[in-house]
């Protein structure tokens, strides 16, 4: 596997380094002391979606961490959970919530497509809203695969198959379909400001994962409550639309 940088790295590199500028410390602390873990851009609750294997002793890392506010959430029970993200300014981000709360754990500089960490170290690979759509699947499946110790997990959140066949260049999502399902698979999103992100059709994303010593045990359609409200920096996707149809959907996979 070639361990050249991808162009999508350096590219949404600066989509969250002016992220990171824009929303600041105070929205990354906020996230660290939330109470209950939830998932994607309407924040539902672990307790209903679950997704997560028992916690406690699991060594895992987080695959895109950002400001690392899921890596806290898992380390408060009683992970042992490692960070890696490609952006040194949400990694600083995340330092200073860890100075700030006293919960501490590894941050790495790295991105998801070739990650600089042993193999067969984890029990849990996490990603929700990092490499999972930030970093190409066909090159950070097989980084989790490695990352692994058989019997491991891998856990991710990304953009539904739905929600990105919707989807228009600009603009929040549609209520039709806007782009071919067939080939799916990079999205260039710079014409409205924001970075690559990847995607691809059920079918592929089964093909992956079991071409990778996958079996797939949940895929979960996130479904809002009937009065969610987006995080105000990603409201590509409206509530209403959300509440109807999946936006998001979490896959939950075993290394056989």
């Amino acid at each position: 596997m070639s361990s050249a940088e991808p162009e999508s790295v350096a590219v949404n590199r600066e989509v969250w380094t002016r992220s990171n500028e824009k929303w600041g410390d105070a929205a990354a602390l906020a996230a660290w002391q939330e109470a209950e873990i939830t998932w994607g851009n309407f924040r539902v609750p672990e307790s209903r979606v679950r997704a997560l294997p028992e916690l406690d002793g699991l060594d895992v890392v987080e695959l895109g961490c950002g400001v690392a506010y899921f890596s806290a959430w898992l380390a408060r029970r009683g992970a042992r959970p490692t960070g890696v993200d490609p952006t040194p300014a949400q990694l600083e981000s995340a330092r200073r919530c860890q100075r700030e709360t006293g919960i501490e754990f590894p941050l790495v500089e790295g991105y998801g497509e070739h990650v600089p960490l042993p193999d067969a170290s984890f029990d849990l690979v996490l990603s929700e809203y990092g490499a999972s759509i930030w970093a190409d699947p066909y090159r950070w499946v097989p980084e989790a695969a490695r990352l692994l110790r058989p019997g491991g997990q891998v856990v991710f959140l990304c953009n539904s198959t739905l929600s990105l066949l919707c989807m228009p260049e600009t603009g929040p999502v549609k209520d039709h379909f806007v782009r071919p399902q067939f080939g799916m698979h990079r999205f260039d999103w710079r014409s409205d400001a924001d970075g690559i992100a990847f995607g691809l059709s059920h079918g592929e994303w089964i093909r992956l994962l079991r071409e990778h010593g996958f079996e797939i045990l949940k895929l979960i359609e996130v479904e809002p409550p009937a009065d969610a409200v987006a995080v105000e920096a990603y409201d590509y996707v409206p509530a209403a639309w959300a509440t109807r149809w999946p936006s998001e959907e979490i896959w939950t996979a075993r290394k056989r």
